[in-house]
């Protein structure tokens, strides 16, 4: 399955999707997710698939959603299809490995709370800025992030909403290896190939074992939190922070 801003290649038994909108920085719309859920449908399904890879390219993984997009097809249901995607991220039950370069905003950090591997190119700005939009976090990361690396840390970066780089996400635990950018996707590639060589049942039971502890309590906080964000996508605040971002100034919160 192939559009023009999702492209699915299967090398070998590795499922290879890749964000196609650079010159937006791949900022993810309604129609893109759709794709996305079409693609982790296929990984799933298809026997051929062992491994799924997401990438960008060098200099750009995921500016997360695209906000103008996202503005005039609000997600105001469980049936929208981002929360679908996130849906798949947590459900997903083969080895999922990221390919991190550039940008990675919002879900484009989130993510790597649900992979198995992540690879993160030298030049990679990691950011959830979800409360500067008068947001909350999404993907279950509310609850994954201090499960990852503390509820201190976690608060900083989500109370704070600021960028960080590669290497405070390694230190973080959010990534396996921070590679020259260049060599970010080869060596994803690389090694979900070692993954698909190895024995899938095998593999799928390992990782299912890993997250069955949290299972249920990452889908209810995914549920959760896409009610709390619902329901801040008609506050005054989020109004503010969006037509700040638009008009290109500071975002006022001193009336709220």
């Amino acid at each position: 399955m192939n559009t023009d801003l999702i492209h699915t290649e299967l090398d070998g038994r590795v499922l290879r999707l890749r964000l196609n909108r650079f010159d937006k920085k791949n900022a993810l719309t309604v129609d893109m997710y759709r794709g996305l859920n079409a693609a982790f449908a296929r990984a799933s399904e298809d026997p051929a698939v062992r491994v799924l890879l997401v990438e960008g390219n060098e200099t750009c993984f995921c500016a997360g959603n695209d906000l103008g997009d996202f503005l005039n097809n609000p997600a105001d249901s469980m049936d929208a299809p981002v929360f679908q995607f996130l849906g798949h991220l947590a459900e997903f039950k083969k080895p999922l490995v990221a390919a991190i370069n550039g940008a990675a905003v919002g879900i484009g950090t989130t993510i790597t709370l649900h992979c198995d591997l992540v690879f993160a190119g030298d030049n990679t700005r990691f950011q959830m800025p979800f409360v500067n939009l008068g947001l909350i976090p999404e993907a279950g990361s509310s609850f994954l992030l201090p499960l990852t690396c503390g509820h201190v840390r976690a608060a900083e970066l989500l109370m704070l909403g600021e960028g960080f780089d590669a290497a405070t996400a390694k230190e973080l635990g959010l990534v396996n290896r921070v590679c020259a950018a260049a060599e970010t996707i080869p060596t994803a590639l690389a090694t979900a190939q070692r993954l698909a060589e190895q024995p899938p049942e095998s593999i799928r039971l390992t990782k299912a074992l890993m997250k069955q502890a949290h299972k249920g309590r990452v889908e209810q906080t995914i549920l959760d939190e896409a009610a709390a964000f619902m329901e801040r996508l008609k506050s005054a605040e989020a109004k503010e922070a969006f037509t700040a971002f638009f008009e290109k100034r500071k975002a006022d919160f001193s009336r709220f």
